[in-house]
């Protein structure tokens, strides 16, 4: 994870990228996100929010660009696996995206609750675009991917964007600046993820298989 004022400047950078192109600057950075740009795509939907309090945008349209922007980019890792399944770690930028090192702890739970751990992928930052490539080496159909992704877009986007405004608005009546309320907003954030973060990674790591279960030749 990127040290936090670094993402707060990179959430400053989102912020003024989208009020200059509006909607495509928001659907354009979220398409990247999805292929491996190092920023919470939390961070583009947090921006959303106080765009809207500040009415730059409005909150229908920019959750349903915000929706399809996401749901592209998540199509990407999953088409990257269905077709060409592992062998896509051989490139080194296609490894140093999708941390390989993560697919153990993720086949588990995908072998322990199956569609539900893609729902649940959609709330977990960090482990998104490596469990979007497994799901496509599986070979779960798209249309099914598309519809347990889409359910997790449907509940994350615009709440998240909504959340963000109605934050603004009270940190606006305790006499915040923009740029102040911005950064309470985008440290929230960071703060969540990284606690998200620490507490998968304090996970015990699966089980070996057991020798004496596997069939014998």
């Amino acid at each position: 994870m990127l040290p936090l004022l670094l993402v707060e400047g990179l959430g400053e950078f989102v912020t003024s990228y989208i009020t200059r192109f509006n909607y495509a600057g928001a659907f354009v950075v979220l398409l990247l996100c999805g292929i491996g740009l190092p920023l919470p795509e939390e961070v583009t939907l947090v921006a959303c929010g106080y765009l809207m309090h500040e009415g730059v945008v409005e909150f229908w349209r920019v959750s349903l660009i915000c929706s399809a922007a996401i749901l592209l980019g998540d199509s990407i890792p999953f088409w990257l696996g269905r077709i060409y399944g592992m062998r896509a770690l051989q490139g080194r930028f296609v490894r140093r995206i999708l941390h390989p090192e993560r697919f153990a702890r993720l086949e588990e739970k995908f072998k322990s609750h199956g569609l539900w751990a893609t729902f649940v992928l959609r709330f977990m930052p960090g482990a998104r675009i490596a469990g979007y490539f497994l799901v496509g080496t599986m070979k779960m159909s798209y249309a099914r991917f598309l519809l347990i992704d889409g359910l997790g877009v449907a509940v994350s986007v615009p709440s998240s964007i909504w959340a963000a405004s109605y934050a603004a608005g009270k940190l606006a009546e305790g006499g915040h600046s923009g740029v102040v309320k911005l950064a309470i907003l985008i440290a929230i954030v960071v703060a969540l993820a990284l606690a998200g973060r620490y507490l998968r990674r304090r996970q015990p790591p699966p089980p070996p298989p057991d020798p004496a279960q596997e069939p014998q030749a």
